[in-house]
């Protein structure tokens, strides 16, 4: 009898102790205690109105798998469920748009929606925001799930297990957000936020591509996912709060410019105003400082291949064309 006991007894602490750190974050949506918000609520005033992407590969340690390619700039925009998903690769980032900004209030100012069809089948990604679409800050994501062992493919990953990441709850319930954690951000003004950002997390252990949570932590989820679809499948970005006295649409300015790739070529570009022209890396590292006359200038970029952010101010604007 005393040995039953004893065994009895480690029995129940073992149960214990995994119960409780499975239920550290908020579970699943219709569950008790879930944040998850469903596509139809009241609490939503607005969605997201314009989006840029840049792919990543279906899977990152292999480049020629190619680029995930499910869906396009307008699935992202829009109400949830209506236009279907952008597929985001490995790595790959959506920046989002807003008719208004999003502004803090109490609670959740905004939620983000992926299309999982399981609740326990989480494809995850990072949520940026930036009020000048350069500087962008991350909510401090946790990530709790094991990773001693990869996750499948098509392995489990428990909404429990993770916190202020995208891609938490299953397809018609929202992820919220709460401008207030970010409040004592640098180069971010939580009342003016007009740029929103989808950045999928890989969720690969190899240390070459990993990413990780606040902590450090590694964050584990389904890889590879080699196939159209792969990675973080945005589908909308629904907005609680904004902030109707300003719109969050730059304005047309006075000024003309080619979009053209930028590949060490040369910029031809008019403007009414004298300017200025900063070019920063898609970190928001400034690369290079132009003063420019009115009229037509030809700028020699001499930069290597990629994407940048190019911000230029005249006398009665700033515009950002990436």
């Amino acid at each position: 009898m005393q040995k039953f006991l004893i065994i009895s007894s480690f029995f129940f602490i073992s149960v214990f102790t995994i119960k409780t750190g499975f239920s550290q974050f908020a579970p699943a949506a219709g569950k008790s205690g879930s944040s998850a918000l469903k596509h139809d609520s009241s609490c939503f005033v607005s969605w997201a109105k314009t989006c840029k992407v840049v792919r990543g590969f279906m899977d990152i340690s292999m480049p020629d798998s190619g680029y995930a390619n499910v869906g396009d700039t307008i699935s992202a925009t829009g109400k949830a469920l209506q236009n279907g998903v952008l597929s985001l690769g490995d790595g790959g980032y959506a920046t989002l748009q807003f008719q208004y900004p999003i502004r803090d209030e109490g609670g959740w100012d905004f939620a983000v929606f992926e299309n999982t069809f399981l609740d326990t089948f989480l494809e995850l990604a990072f949520v940026e925001v930036s009020s000048d679409g350069i500087h962008f800050v991350r909510f401090p994501s946790q990530s709790l799930t094991d990773t001693s062992k990869q996750t499948a493919g098509f392995g489990f990953t428990y909404p429990e297990n993770v916190n202020n990441l995208a891609g938490k709850y299953i397809a018609g319930y929202g992820t919220p957000f709460d401008l207030l954690e970010l409040k004592d951000s640098g180069n971010l003004d939580i009342s003016d936020i007009r740029f929103v950002r989808i950045r999928d997390v890989v969720g690969c252990l190899n240390s070459k591509y990993a990413q990780h949570d606040i902590n450090g932590r590694k964050i584990n989820d389904p890889w590879p996912t080699r196939f159209p679809s792969g990675g973080f499948d945005l589908d909308a970005v629904g907005v609680i709060h904004e902030n109707k006295n300003v719109s969050a649409t730059n304005q047309k300015s006075n000024l003309e410019y080619f979009s053209n790739p930028i590949s060490g070529n040369v910029w031809h570009f008019s403007s009414v105003n004298s300017c200025k022209i900063c070019i920063y890396s898609c970190s928001g590292k400034l690369i290079k400082e132009i003063d420019m006359e009115a009229g037509y200038n030809e700028i020699p970029l001499n930069l290597h291949s990629g994407i940048y952010c190019v911000q230029i101010h005249d006398a009665f604007h700033k515009i950002m064309v990436e």
